[in-house]
């Protein structure tokens, strides 16, 4: 059964169970809605809630734990010596994984049935011609092993989903038998229904942190076999990023580090006074009818695509640096270069500095500003040596978002500024960061068992961190400040 079929059964049910709870609390009060504990709502609320909680539970769950149980038995059908030297139990996974999707897309458009699949073996040229017919071509290389494993893992889905099915919808009608049954006149209804709302509310809280949770776990794993197999003092102090697939590589983080700050730091040299001194006008000067016209303005950048940004910095700005300035002055001959990537990431950042910035300023009590002004200061003095003084734990908060925000960066980076990995304070060469050198480490048919892609783990957790303190030091400096002043 499809799976979105399932779902709508089980939303259908739903939808029965809540008529038949609300009509059977109203004829055990016959009829008379006051004599109920609860609305009658809360009765119909409970019986779908109690229908949908545990089926769509167990199939969130049972999605979950299917893919790996069937990976763990089709693993064990083959044999280490079905492993090339060269490939790894993953990738002929994946190469099961292809061929079981072949099967079923063929057996869907009619090429073969279900027998025909079964008995498919790897010399049958006359099944191999109709999967071809219909798009599906499971290749000349593939190898007995991994068509008996790609049926096992067919056999293994097919009754999963078909059980899957059958508890997903017992479940449900379970729920509705039990709920209709305990529906009655002095039955909590309301009790329950917001019981249950709190624990939905509870754990939808509970998502960020589980998924970041999830996050460095996953990347811890990847980031523990990769020291395993390269020195960790090589990494973090190593001065050269050379990777090579065939051995012997040369992964240093610093060069990566040192492009990815450099470039950040010209980007905030743009992005912080434009975003200071726009929100300083915006807040202190411009009249409402300009600030309702700027501010919107302001922020459309932030709403540009990074792709877009990109495509800026490879056909305008870079060209425009590279004839203007770079070579007058003997400083290099590429478009790709620091000071593209950093000019247009500053005016990306903008919007981040001014919008938070002016917030903070408003924040700022009115009673400041009228006891600086009547102390006989000047509204620039009074901007100057009390508004900005008062907001400045929030600006600083600000900025270091925005510089969050610049470390992780890519598009620009890998358009702008290039893809060479080195250590050299000139701006017109070309430089990269940590971001795009996790994209081009994992990127193309790559072993996920060798230290060339598994850098690419330590390297996003060395990021995740940096953002990390990042992120948390600029909360606490704005939180510090709010209690403050609110």
């Amino acid at each position: 059964m499809p799976l979105l079929w399932l779902i709508a059964i089980v939303i259908a049910l739903a939808a029965v169970g809540a008529v038949l709870g609300r009509r059977r609390a109203l004829a055990s009060a016959d009829g008379d809605a006051r004599r109920l504990h609860s609305l009658p709502s809360y009765y119909a609320a409970n019986v779908g809630l109690t229908v949908l909680t545990p089926a769509l539970g167990l199939l969130a769950l049972w999605l979950l734990i299917q893919p790996l149980y069937v990976d763990w038995r089709v693993t064990e059908l083959i044999p280490d010596a079905a492993i090339p030297e060269t490939s790894t139990r993953g990738l002929v996974m994946s190469d099961v994984r292809r061929v079981a999707e072949g099967l079923d897309t063929a057996i869907q458009q009619g090429a073969m049935t279900e027998d025909e699949a079964a008995r498919l073996q790897t010399e049958s040229t006359d099944i191999r011609e109709r999967l071809a017919a219909v798009g599906v071509a499971l290749g000349s290389n593939v190898r007995p092993e991994v068509l008996t494993a790609a049926q096992r893992y067919r056999d293994l889905s097919g009754t999963g989903t078909t059980l899957m099915a059958v508890a997903v919808l017992l479940a449900a009608i379970g729920g509705l038998a039990v709920s209709v049954l305990m529906t009655h006149r002095d039955f909590r209804a309301r009790n329950t229904v917001e019981r249950g709302i709190m624990v939905m509310l509870i754990a939808a809280a509970s998502i960020a942190i589980l998924t970041t949770v999830g996050i460095v776990l996953s990347m811890l794993f990847e980031t523990a076999n990769f020291f395993g197999q390269h020195s960790w003092t090589d990494f973090f102090f190593g001065l050269n990023w050379s990777p090579n697939f065939r051995g012997n590589s040369d992964l240093g983080i610093i060069p990566l580090l040192w492009g990815t700050l450099y470039i950040s730091f010209i980007a905030l040299l743009v992005a912080v006074p434009i975003g200071l001194f726009s929100a300083i006008y915006l807040s202190e000067y411009a009249t409402r009818r300009v600030r309702s016209v700027a501010k919107p303005m302001i922020e459309i950048l932030a709403g540009i695509p990074t792709i877009v940004y990109g495509l800026f910095a490879l056909i305008t700005v870079g060209p425009f640096l590279r004839d203007y300035f770079a070579q007058p002055l003997g400083l290099g001959n590429s478009g790709s270069s620091v000071m593209t990537a950093g000019l247009v990431m500053g005016i990306m950042l903008i919007p981040f500095v001014s919008s938070l910035s002016d917030d903070i300023i408003n924040a700022v009590p009115q009673a400041m500003r009228d006891g600086s002004l009547a102390l006989g200061a000047t509204h620039s003095e009074t901007i100057r040596q009390v508004v900005l003084p008062a907001a400045l734990p929030g600006i600083v908060g600000a900025i270091l978002l925005a510089a969050s925000r610049a470390i992780g960066e890519t598009m620009i980076v890998v358009l702008g500024a290039g893809a060479a990995a080195r250590l050299d304070l000139n701006p017109f060469e070309a430089m990269t960061t940590v971001t795009v050198k996790i994209v081009s480490q994992l990127t193309g048919d790559t072993d996920f068992a060798s230290p060339e892609t598994l850098v690419a783990f330590a390297l996003g957790l060395t990021l995740f961190v940096i953002t990390l303190c990042l992120n948390v030091l600029a909360l606490w400096i704005v939180r510090r400040y709010r209690e403050q002043y609110e």
